[in-house]
């Protein structure tokens, strides 16, 4: 590595340090904001639902959780393979390719659509399938039907979402995901009073409408008019079949690193179901997890950071600069999972409570939230490594990883420890915990040993000069998944 990336005094590498920092700052700050005004739209949904009833709850709670098992986790996975695309792109000035890409992946995640729309339709049966009450499976499709526009939506608002990020606009994304947050609730109040308990699934598709709407007119009005020359640069309808071949290969290991984790965490819950005091186990992660979802926003929030920083590095053939992405990318995942995990450990006490009045709740989040803690420590730097691969366009490695850490360690040593050895959802924590702490080892090591000259010699040939050779380079960057 000391012959790929040249030294520099001690006073030169901080100030770059600094300055790298700040940039990074700059983008995920924004992303913060949208990605906690994001939970607050879920929280403010299940109010809604509680105040219809208790079926109310306890079927959009469920099809909502279906929903996002079968379709918003599998849109959202497959448009990660545009951050290391258009960021690379925009690296290397190519917006040809932004446009291109972006244009492919709406197709893409509308043709996905189609077959998200068949399982939701026979939500029902699935769910009961699976033993869940008749009448809470037919009211969980009933607010599927009602939440299917958008699937639609979804499969523009990522990828526009996505396109302006990899190029550090984050500001328009989180003034939009505000304002959205700001009509939900009076939305749910129109839908609820004319539509009832359907009401609350459509006000879901309407606010995140307005975001598409907006954001869509700020890509065409405000940033192509002010930016100039982009317009020109084309690129919007030439794709070949080499192009959706190409994307393809990169979208499947996206798609599957973001379902193998969020999966993962769902079997949790499930597995909880099966303890011996199956409603207290339940009310207890439950309540765990609604900790840990304020926390995943920050995390989201820096992976998708790391992502950007060293594609756009990549891209501008600045093998120094990418490095040093990295190392201030790692150094911000390891100090937000420690101030997340002192945060998880300090709130233990009182967190329970506001959840619960059942002191074997509250005793059971204490215990649990002591071991989540220390999970965080780990999760943080986990999430910002699986960021770095994805911006490298190896979003491969992130997905064996999380294959060997969550599915051959974490699941099967948190079964012993919780079914075997007894130790309930503690145990099943810390088995989560061993297994994270693997997949992070893993990804470290794969990424010491990455030559960052050559990955932005890849980033040049494979996103560059796209102009003299229309078809030559779209979502070329895939092919180092096939080289490797």
């Amino acid at each position: 590595m000391e012959e790929e990336i040249p030294q520099h005094p001690p006073e030169k590498i901080l100030r770059a340090a600094l300055s790298e920092l700040k940039t990074q700052q700059a983008i995920a700050c924004p992303l913060m904001a949208m990605n906690l005004t994001w939970f607050a739209k879920i929280a403010i949904t299940t109010a809604f639902l509680g105040r219809l009833g208790e079926v109310e709850l306890a079927s959009g709670s469920l099809g909502f959780m279906f929903a996002n098992v079968t379709g918003f986790s599998v849109l959202n996975g497959l448009c990660g393979a545009m951050e290391p695309i258009c960021g690379q792109a925009y690296g290397a000035k190519n917006f040809k390719l932004l446009h291109k890409t972006l244009v492919m992946m709406i197709t893409l995640l509308l043709l996905t659509s189609l077959p998200v729309c068949f399982l939701w339709l026979n939500v029902d049966k699935i769910l009961i399938c699976f033993g869940q009450q008749e009448d809470i499976s037919i009211e969980a499709k009933k607010y599927l039907i009602c939440l299917l526009p958008d699937l639609m939506i979804t499969s523009f608002l990522c990828p526009l979402k996505s396109y302006l990020s990899s190029q550090s606009i984050t500001i328009p994304i989180m003034f939009t995901s505000a304002l959205a947050v700001i009509l939900h609730v009076p939305v749910n109040i129109f839908l609820v009073k004319t539509r009832g308990f359907e009401g609350v699934a459509m006000a879901i598709w309407v606010t995140d409408l307005v975001v598409v709407v907006m954001l869509a007119v700020y890509v065409v009005v405000v940033e192509f008019k002010k930016g100039g020359g982009t317009w020109k640069e084309g690129g919007w309808s030439d794709q070949t079949y080499e192009d959706w071949v190409r994307l393809l290969k990169l979208s499947g290991p996206c798609c599957l690193t973001s379902c193998l984790e969020w999966w993962c965490w769902e079997i949790l819950v499930m597995l909880t179901g099966k303890l011996p005091n199956a409603k207290q186990a339940v009310g207890i992660i439950a309540i765990v997890l609604n900790f840990d979802y304020l926390l995943f926003s920050v995390m989201l929030s820096l992976a998708t950071c790391a992502s950007i920083r060293v594609s756009n590095e990549l891209g501008g053939d600045h093998a120094g600069h990418a490095y040093r992405a990295v190392c201030v990318s790692l150094g911000l995942g390891l100090g937000a999972g420690l101030a997340g995990g002192l945060a998880t450990v300090l709130v233990r006490g009182n967190w329970g409570g506001l959840f619960s009045r059942d002191m074997g709740v509250v005793r059971g989040v204490r215990d649990a939230m002591l071991w989540m803690g220390i999970l965080e420590v780990v999760n943080f730097p986990l999430a910002v490594c699986g960021g770095i691969v994805r911006g490298t366009a190896r979003p491969w490695l992130a997905m064996y990883a999380n294959i060997s850490g969550f599915y051959f360690l974490a699941l099967p040593l948190g079964v012993v420890l919780a079914f075997k050895v007894h130790m309930g959802v503690r145990g099943l924590l810390i088995g989560f915990m061993v297994g994270l702490l693997c997949c992070l080892i893993l990804l470290v090591v794969l990424i010491l040993r990455i030559n960052w000259t050559d990955e932005a010699n890849k980033a040049q040939r494979l996103a560059a000069d796209c102009d003299k050779d229309v078809g030559c380079k779209a979502s070329a960057i895939a092919d180092n998944i096939a080289s490797a």
